[in-house]
Order: structure tokens, then C-alpha cells, then sequence
């Protein structure tokens, strides 16, 4: 245990540059630090720093060491890291990012979470773009679909499906749809995309069909929730994510057309909880993050 102590000592002074600014960062006194350097030097049996008047220099040996000691402090300071987080409430401020389509889930998702810890509180950022987490300072964003490489740290909410809906009044004008070809004559609402839509369409009877329709959006938005709308209001098909139509439907502001296909990628869409860093995460954040989990869990059409 006397070597650990020394080794953390040696890495002290290495990082301040001097026995004295060891001293005062470590509560010692200089010639009780440079003892401690010496017997780790007479321990090992080599010399671990030149010494001057002017300054400090690590030798060929002591700068090899250093690095296995300073890798053990900083396995210290993780250890200490992950006790301090594992005791912690959540507390301070937590900011999140979320899609504009997805913030009418953070209320009834983050409200028992809210209100059981007073001292935590929420700051919301609504924005389609992908918000760069470092810059805005986020602590937990909500992503869709792929992600890009990075070295920030993803952690599955669960997987929304797409499900291809009309209004009864639309319905009762054009019919209901039963196959792929009966779709492609149909007004389709759906993203601005240069080329229009590509839609993918897999069975789920025996034998797996599948048909990939191109169709050319009569109306088209950059934002889910404003082609929803548009869709309750009548005005043509559209692909909504499961999460989010359950309401209209239970309400018949909406009808699911051929729910025996699935539309999009098979497995559907996942929801990722993104974060800033791999480590050990807040408690407001791990916190955050299970409440998503847990209340993404509970609602029809998504699954693990």
C-alpha cells in the first residue's frame, strides 16, 4: 500500500512540475515529498527524475513509469467517480434535446421523474436539427433511426414501427385500399424528399412479399407531426410512427390501413437516448434516461 501512496505522489509531482507544488496540492510538507520520490526511486532501483535548483525532469525510466502511474490515479479518480454517481440524486439541471415530433412525450414520460426529485429541473431544447450535444451543452439527447459514427455514447429506447393511415372522411370518398398497386394512384402526404417517396412494403402472411412503391407527395413537410395532422384533416395517405397515432385512432380521427404489411425498414425505427460521454453518467441523467426507457415501453406499437 506504501507504493500505491508513492506512486500517486510521483505522479503529483510530475503534474505540478515541483516538490513544493505537490506539497501544497497534496497538504504536505516539500522534504516529506521528496523523501517519499526517493524511496520509490531506492525501491525500483533506478532514478526517476533529474533534479535542479530550476526545475524538475523526468528520466527515460520515470517517464515510463509516470505513465503507468498516472493511469492508476486515473483509475482512482473513475473508481471514485462511479461511487459518487451510484449515491446521487438527481439534481442541478438536465439538458435535454428532443425532435419537434417527439417533445409532446417528454411531459408524461419526465413527470413523475420531475416531480419526485424538487431539485432537479428540466431545460427543454425543440428542434429537428441534430444539435451538436457539446456546443448546447446537452446532457441526454433523443435521436431516430441510424446515427453516425462518433464518440458519443447511444443507448436504445426501444423501436417505433410506420403505419399507413387515412381519414374515415378521406375512406369514405376514395375507398380502402387492400393491395401495393391500389396504393401508387393515391395522394400521398409525406417528407420533401428531391425524387419523392420510396416506400418499402413487406408481408407479414406466409411468403413474405414485398413491393418497394415510388410515389410523388401531393403535399409534403419537413415535420411528422404536420403530416399527421394534415392526414386527420383528410387529405391523403400518410406513414405515421406508431408512437404517436395511437390517440387519433382510438379517437377515429384516423383509420390503420393493411395492418398485415409492414412499411419501412422491417424492424422498424429505433429511439436512441444519445449522450456527450461514455462514463459514468449523472444520476440525473441515468435517471432520465430509465423514466424514456420505461415509459417508451408502455406505448402500443413500440417495442424493444
Amino acid at each position: 500500500m506504501d507504493d500505491l501512496k508513492r506512486m500517486a505522489i510521483f505522479a503529483t509531482v510530475v503534474r505540478h512540475g515541483s516538490m513544493s507544488g505537490a506539497a501544497r496540492a497534496l497538504g504536505m510538507s516539500p522534504s516529506a515529498i521528496s523523501q517519499q520520490v526517493r524511496l520509490l526511486e531506492q525501491a525500483g532501483g533506478v532514478t526517476l527524475l533529474h533534479r535542479s535548483t530550476r526545475k524538475l525532469t523526468l528520466t527515460e525510466a520515470g517517464a515510463r513509469y509516470h505513465a503507468q502511474c498516472a493511469a492508476m490515479c486515473a483509475a482512482a479518480d473513475q473508481a471514485r467517480a462511479e461511487l459518487a454517481a451510484s449515491r446521487d440524486v438527481p439534481s442541478g439541471q438536465l439538458r435535454l434535446a428532443a425532435p419537434v415530433g417527439f417533445a409532446r412525450h417528454i411531459s408524461p414520460a419526465l413527470g413523475p421523474l420531475l416531480a419526485a426529485h424538487p431539485a432537479l429541473r428540466l431545460h427543454l431544447l425543440v428542434d429537428d436539427a441534430l444539435i451538436d450535444l457539446i456546443e448546447s451543452r446537452v446532457d441526454l439527447a433523443v435521436r431516430f433511426g441510424g446515427l453516425p459514427d462518433s464518440s458519443w455514447a447511444a443507448r436504445s429506447l426501444g423501436t417505433l414501427h410506420w403505419w399507413l393511415c387515412a381519414a374515415p372522411q378521406w375512406l369514405a370518398r376514395h375507398g380502402t385500399p387492400q393491395t401495393p398497386g391500389q396504393l401508387l394512384a393515391q395522394p400521398w402526404l409525406g417528407f420533401a424528399r428531391e425524387g419523392g417517396l420510396s416506400i418499402e412494403m413487406k408481408s407479414s402472411a406466409p411468403g413474405a412479399e414485398s413491393h418497394t412503391l415510388r410515389v410523388q407527395p401531393r403535399i409534403a413537410s419537413n415535420n411528422q407531426l404536420s403530416i399527421q395532422q394534415m392526414c386527420e384533416a383528410g387529405l391523403g395517405l400518410a406513414l405515421v410512427g406508431s408512437i404517436d397515432v395511437q390517440d387519433a385512432l382510438d379517437s377515429g380521427r384516423l383509420v390503420r390501413l393493411m395492418p398485415q404489411w409492414h412499411f419501412g425498414p422491417s424492424d422498424g425505427l429505433r429511439i436512441w437516448a444519445v449522450t456527450p460521454q461514455r462514463d459514468t453518467q449523472p444520476a440525473k441523467v441515468r435517471q432520465a434516461i430509465a423514466a424514456l426507457q420505461g415509459y417508451l415501453r408502455q406505448q402500443p406499437g413500440v417495442s424493444d
